[in-house]
């Protein structure tokens, strides 16, 4: 592939190509930069295509004239990257979406992501790899060189193989979107994909933003942890000792309490029954009857803390800012969910001496919404399952309703234990939940656990018809879909009875699972376009709950328009129960 290419380093030559290049549909868009982290490094090209001709700006000459934030010899560049047309085609998008805002105070307009593409084409192909020259090789049948990615971009002059390679990124965006195009219009992923494009400036935002972490409070709770984890672990052992076959030397009874072997023995040999795993969720009904097990359980919990929730964050706060700049990867699951790393700070455990360390800085606010039971509302949309939906619709507590209705009583005589049983089936029928699994989280004997689920679907109908539906749906057609029409493909061996069932629980939960994360993602990009101008900013998401910082000020204002954005994201694909948000206003992050 030859590839035609002009280096422009000046005003002149800059504002004619972009007069030329404004009128295209579309773009092929990419940048080189001197770091990974726009807040460590400089913006050195910015790569721009119509497919035949390819214009390559070097931003080192624009530097030395002044800020390029500012300058006006950027203006027209800045105006092609804001405009809704035309459409930048990039390979993950993102990343260069956060160098131009940070570098050029432009904010990219109209995406095509090829990366997001390919991920939604893959339809959760685990063998599948995104890359650029993957993709490109995958599509195109074309082999990308990609040597020159590591070299020096901050040299006075870049070599010619340097702008080649740049040029040849840009280029190869026009024709891959054309065969990606077909792909998705053939698997009727247009609608996500579009839905995966607009999340992408917002999430872009939220990582350049970053979410502050008061070090001082932070490291007051680690040492709080540590003191628990040793009064702990000292309390487990003693529990333990009585289980050790042989006591040490100096008598003193002593096992590795991170070691499953030696623990699952010591608890044996104390007669409890173990499960085959000692999994938290399979140990937590022993924890009522075996205080021995209600203490590991505590250690557990208060190690992982420790391990995932120690010091190590505190190395992730950018000096500059003084606050921490998490990688969201925005499909991190097939079912279209976010993950996060370096670090994960949507997993934050939920304890507000953890949370509280997560606070505005003086003069501003927290604001944080999150939406309520929306998998289960999600369930009786696509079950049209009439006593679920009146379960809802009735405004009352949903989990005793539910209840009510499943035990025959009245909703104000149903007993604590009634409602936790209703409200681990609410949630379990998501997960695709079988009568063992539920007897275990409840500490229930078999036969009644199947009682309570035989009467609970009894008393939702639709709602049991729908899960078995979709179940049998995945085994016959092999893919699975979100409301937005997000796809999944499902592989297993039909003689093998555990991946039957494996693809038959899955088949239940993405369609739910997938939704939720596809009205998230609607309500990220309504939500962006409403604070625009305002001093609000996205810090984080986790799952279904979205947090702002905003001016103490305006934080009533904000979070009125947070709640409506989540609403109307949810209202899109959910018409058949009400959507509701709680939102709340804090100095630190709240549930």
């Amino acid at each position: 592939m030859e590839i035609y290419f002009q280096l422009i380093t000046d005003a002149a030559t800059l504002q004619k190509a972009c007069d030329g290049l404004k009128t295209e549909d579309y773009l092929g868009f990419d940048t080189e930069t001197t770091a990974l982290d726009p807040y460590r490094g400089d913006v050195r090209l910015v790569q721009l295509s119509n497919g035949k001709d390819t214009q390559v700006i070097d931003l080192k000459p624009f530097a030395t004239r002044g800020d390029l934030r500012t300058s006006e010899e950027l203006a027209p560049l800045r105006e092609l990257l804001s405009a809704d047309k035309p459409i930048k085609i990039a390979h993950n998008a993102k990343f260069d979406a956060k160098w131009v805002k940070h570098h050029l105070g432009a904010e990219l307009g109209g995406v095509f992501d090829t990366l997001l593409a390919s991920q939604l084409i893959a339809a959760g192909d685990q063998d599948r790899r995104h890359s650029l020259a993957e993709v490109t090789s995958y599509f195109l049948g074309t082999e990308l060189d990609k040597s020159e990615q590591v070299s020096d971009w901050n040299a006075p002059e870049l070599s010619q193989s340097q702008i080649e390679y740049a040029a040849k990124d840009a280029a190869t965006m026009i024709p891959l979107r054309e065969k990606m195009l077909e792909k998705l219009k053939a698997d009727e992923l247009i609608s996500v994909a579009k839905l995966e494009f607009g999340c992408v400036m917002p999430i872009a935002a939220m990582e350049l933003n970053g979410f502050y972490l008061d070090e001082a409070r932070w490291r007051e709770q680690l040492e709080k942890v540590k003191i628990v984890q040793a009064k702990v672990a000292d309390e487990l052992q003693n529990l333990l000792s009585a289980g050790v076959a042989q006591a040490s030397l100096f008598g003193v009874t002593e096992i590795n309490l991170d070691s499953q072997t030696q623990v699952t023995d010591a608890l044996k040999n104390l007669g409890v029954p173990v499960p085959a795993t000692t999994r938290g969720w399979q140990l937590q009904p022993l924890a009522a009857d075996y205080p021995v097990v209600a203490k590991l359980l505590e250690y557990r919990g208060v190690a992982k803390s420790l391990s995932s929730f120690g010091e190590n964050i505190l190395e992730f706060i950018e000096p500059k800012t003084g606050r921490i700049h998490a990688d969201f990867r925005q499909i991190g699951a097939p079912t279209g969910r976010f993950s996060c790393s370096k670090p994960n700070i949507q997993q934050i455990p939920h304890e507000q001496e953890y949370r509280r360390c997560f606070r505005a800085p003086d003069g501003r606010k927290l604001i944080t919404a999150d939406y309520s039971q929306v998998e289960l509302r999600i369930l009786a949309e696509f079950s049209g399952d009439e006593n679920f939906i009146k379960a809802f619709q009735s405004g009352e507590d949903f989990h005793t309703t539910a209840a009510a209705q499943v035990f025959n009583v009245k909703p104000e005589d149903v007993t604590s234990e009634q409602r936790s049983f209703a409200k681990r089936l609410n949630f379990g029928v998501v997960y695709g939940i079988g009568s063992q699994r539920f007897a275990l989280m409840t500490g229930l004997k078999q036969t009644a656990a199947e009682n309570i689920m035989r009467r609970y679907f009894a008393t939702y109908r639709g709602l049991d018809a729908w899960l078995r539906e979709a179940g049998q749906k995945v085994l016959s057609n092999r893919i699975a879909r979100t409301a937005s029409g997000r796809m999944m493909r499902f592989r297993f061996d039909e003689n093998d009875r555990t991946q039957i069932a494996s693809a038959r629980r899955n088949g239940m939960n993405m369609p739910i699972q997938g939704s939720s994360a596809d009205i998230l993602k609607r309500a990220l990009r309504l939500l962006h376009n409403e604070i625009r101008g305002t001093s609000a900013k996205l810090v984080n998401i986790v799952h279904d709950e979205i947090i702002v910082e905003a001016d103490a000020g305006e934080a009533e204002r904000i979070a009125d328009k947070l709640d409506k954005a989540m609403c109307a994201a949810g209202e899109e694909y959910i018409k058949k129960v009400p959507v509701k948000v709680d939102v709340t206003i804090a100095d630190e992050w709240s549930k």
